[in-house]
C-alpha cells in the first residue's frame, strides 16, 4: 500500500461513520426507553467481557456522548489520513486492547463510553510522532498535544463519575501501539541524485565541472530567435524590369 499523504474519501467517511453509530445507539436507548449500560465492562467478571466491544458505544448521557464524538472524529480522521497503512491495526487492537486492561485495573462498576479510545488516539499521535522524527508527524502531535493535552489530568481518579481507569488504560495502550508499530509510514522524498537511474553526466549542473572539481564555463546556448539574430545577413539585391510604353518618332 502506498504511504504518500494522498486524501481519499475513507478519511472522512469512516471515522463519521464510526461516530455517527455511537448517535444511532443512543438515540435507540433514548426513543424507545432501553438501557445498554449492561453491556458495559465491568471489571473481573466473565460477563463483563462483553463490555471490552459494546461499552465505547455507549454513553450515559448526551454530554457525555458530545464530548466524545468531537475528539473521536478528528483523531480518527488523523489517524486514518497519516497511518493509513496500519489504521485498522492501531484502532481494533487499541479499542480491545483498552477495554481489557480496564477489565482488569478497573473498578467494581459499568464502565462505559469511548473516552479510553480517545486516550489511546491521543498518546498514540503524540508519541508515534515525536519518535517518527518527521516533521508532518511531529506537527501533528504537537497539534495534538495543543487541543488535548489538557485531557491528561483525567487519567487519575480526581471525580469518582469518571471512569479514569478507561482513561489509563487507553493511554498506555496508545504509548504501547507508538513503540510497536515502528514502521516507516510516510515515503520520503528523494532527490535526484538519490534515485537508482541517476545518471551525472546528464546533470547539467555538474557538467560545468571537471573531474577535479574544476569550474568548466560552458558556452551559453542561446535560444533559436536569439542565434538567427546573432548570425551576419548578407545583402540581397532584387532587380526589377519596368517596361516603358514605345516611343514615336515625329
Amino acid at each position: 500500500m502506498s504511504n504518500q499523504l494522498k486524501f481519499s474519501n475513507s478519511i472522512i467517511y469512516y471515522p463519521l461513520l464510526f461516530v455517527m453509530v455511537l448517535w444511532i445507539i443512543f438515540w435507540v436507548e433514548t426513543v424507545f426507553g432501553f438501557n445498554f449500560n449492561s453491556y458495559g465492562i465491568y471489571p473481573r467478571r466473565v460477563e463483563g467481557l462483553r463490555g471490552i466491544i459494546f461499552s465505547p458505544f455507549i454513553h450515559g448521557s448526551l454530554e457525555h456522548l458530545f464530548n466524545n464524538s468531537v475528539p473521536l472524529f478528528v483523531l480518527t480522521a488523523a489517524l486514518f489520513y497519516f497511518y493509513r497503512n496500519i489504521r485498522w491495526r492501531i484502532l481494533i487492537f487499541g479499542l480491545l486492547l483498552t477495554g481489557l486492561a480496564t477489565w482488569c485495573i478497573g473498578r467494581a462498576s459499568l464502565h462505559i463510553g469511548a473516552s479510553g479510545v480517545v486516550y489511546m488516539l491521543v498518546a498514540f499521535l503524540f508519541f508515534r510522532g515525536i519518535f517518527s522524527k518527521k516533521f508532518q508527524l511531529t506537527a501533528l502531535a504537537l497539534v495534538v498535544v495543543f487541543l488535548y493535552g489538557g485531557m491528561l489530568w483525567y487519567v487519575f481518579p480526581i471525580n469518582s463519575s469518571i471512569s479514569w481507569e478507561g482513561h489509563l488504560s487507553g493511554f498506555f495502550v496508545g504509548i504501547f501501539l507508538a513503540f510497536f508499530f515502528k514502521e516507516n509510514h510516510i515515503e520520503n522524498k528523494k532527490y535526484e541524485w538519490e534515485k537508482e537511474d541517476y545518471n551525472p553526466e546528464n546533470d547539467p549542473f555538474l557538467r560545468q565541472f571537471d573531474e577535479k572539481g574544476n569550474f568548466i564555463e560552458l558556452p551559453k546556448e542561446l535560444p533559436i530567435e536569439e542565434e538567427i539574430e546573432r548570425k551576419p545577413r548578407g545583402i540581397r539585391i532584387i532587380y526589377s524590369l519596368k517596361k516603358t510604353p514605345d516611343t514615336k518618332s515625329e
